[in-house]
């Protein structure tokens, strides 16, 4: 470690470094997104809320005699975010948990003084670290909430959130709304639902299709602001690649329609756009028990790292 300008010896340039034109990456990454949400047919409001943003950095070039460095060119970095919730909880506790908690996260985002737009492992390891800790401050923030306001007892809502960096993808949630990711035509489920139904088929006690499993698929063992259970979200990280989509959605979406037609619905979706509303119409068309809502982003890469 350099005592005086704090920079390891790697980060260090030699003399005899060759400094090349900062070259782009995360920002050539095109991400076309959609997000749509329903009521459904038979609950009274929609407690599912959702937020797509785009974040990132540059610099702006106003003089410059360098060849490649000209007026208006951006040295920048582009991050991708997307949030669903589904709330839960008597009269408008679940729509007031479900939103609170996506707006105390941004809050936390927002005072980071630092964020991170250079993922090596390194980078990667900071963002989940502080992604569990912000889950962990929004369940603490809906607690509070919700001892002082008694019409707000009992409210809670799960949390699914993506982060997407270049090739990078970060995935942290609690609760049922799932994450996937098509890759190579094939659906891959990133998320564990975290309900009873899910812990009794994991220690292998019932079978996929048993009625009890069906009964207690929506029994929640861990949701943001719940009183009964510690709030313990899974963070993953992948790869992410030119064609995948990403899909992030609530119950709303699953307990209707099988991962094998919504493998089919992106597989041929010419857009997010219609991807999403494919995808509402058949939760809605199957019955549309509950609130359903979907967010779906498709990354095309440069054909080459310029």
């Amino acid at each position: 470690m350099n005592d005086k300008t704090g920079l390891d010896s790697t980060d260090e340039l030699s003399p005899s470094a060759s400094v090349e034109f900062p070259r782009p990456f995360s920002s050539l990454v095109n991400v076309e997104m959609y997000a749509l949400s329903d009521q459904g047919h038979v609950r009274t409001n929609n407690e599912d809320h959702y937020l797509v943003i785009r974040g990132g950095r540059a610099i702006e070039t106003v003089l410059s005699n360098l060849p490649e460095n000209q007026p208006g060119y951006l040295f920048e970095e582009t991050l991708y975010g997307m949030i669903v919730a589904d709330g839960l909880g008597g009269e408008a506790g679940g729509e007031i948990a479900s939103s609170e908690a996506i707006y105390t996260l941004m809050n936390l985002v927002l005072h980071t003084p630092d964020w991170q737009f250079k993922w090596t492992p390194k980078e990667e390891n900071t963002v989940k670290w502080r992604m569990i800790d912000r889950f962990r401050r929004v369940n603490a923030s809906l607690l509070e909430q919700a001892a002082a306001d008694p019409d707000l007892a009992g409210m809670s809502t799960t949390m699914t959130v993506a982060l997407t960096h270049g090739n990078s993808l970060v995935v942290t949630h609690i609760g049922d709304s799932r994450a996937y990711l098509l890759h190579g035509g094939k659906l891959h489920r990133l998320t564990r639902d975290h309900t009873l139904a899910q812990r009794l088929l994991d220690d292998g006690v019932q079978a996929p299709n048993d009625h009890i499993v069906l009964g207690l698929r929506n029994v929640l063992m861990q949701a943001l602001g719940s009183r009964q259970s510690k709030c313990d979200p899974d963070v993953q990280q992948y790869p992410i690649g030119h064609g995948d989509q990403l899909l992030l959605c609530t119950d709303g979406l699953t307990d209707m329609v099988d991962d094998d037609l919504i493998e089919s619905v992106l597989a041929k979706a010419a857009s997010a756009k219609s991807a999403c509303k494919n995808l509402v119409d058949l939760a809605l068309s199957n019955g549309g028990k509950d609130n359903v809502t979907v967010v779906v982003a498709r990354y095309s890469f440069p054909t080459k790292n310029v």
